[in-house]
């Protein structure tokens, strides 16, 4: 992978931070176009569920964001969930997804 912009860097941090936190299956972070960032952990309740990135794009849209800048998605998942990819393009179509794995090497950016 190529060198990452400092500022991606901080995402996968955050994604990784939440993740380990609370032991979940996925941790995200998104960085929005004001260059706030919501981090998020997988919800997994028994009425109610949401993948780490619908809850961090969740998060920034419930604080006024209007776009993001790029997110990211922690995983041991060899691919990204449909649902994950789906919220953030709902917000923005050209966000890139990096997808690292749980030492937080990145794997993948999705563009």
């Amino acid at each position: 992978m190529p060198d990452l912009d400092p500022e991606d860097e901080k995402i996968i941090i955050l994604a990784r931070s939440t993740r380990a936190r609370i032991q979940a299956e996925e941790g995200a972070a998104v960085r929005d176009t004001d260059g706030r960032t919501y981090a998020a952990a997988t919800v997994d309740l028994p009425s109610f569920k949401l993948t780490a990135l619908q809850a961090a794009v969740a998060a920034a849209v419930s604080s006024g964001a209007e776009g993001l800048e790029a997110a990211a998605v922690v995983t041991s998942e060899v691919m990204i969930k449909g649902a994950s990819v789906q919220a953030v393009h709902d917000l923005t179509p050209s966000a890139p997804i990096l997808r690292a794995d749980p030492s937080g090497a990145v794997q993948e950016i999705l563009r």
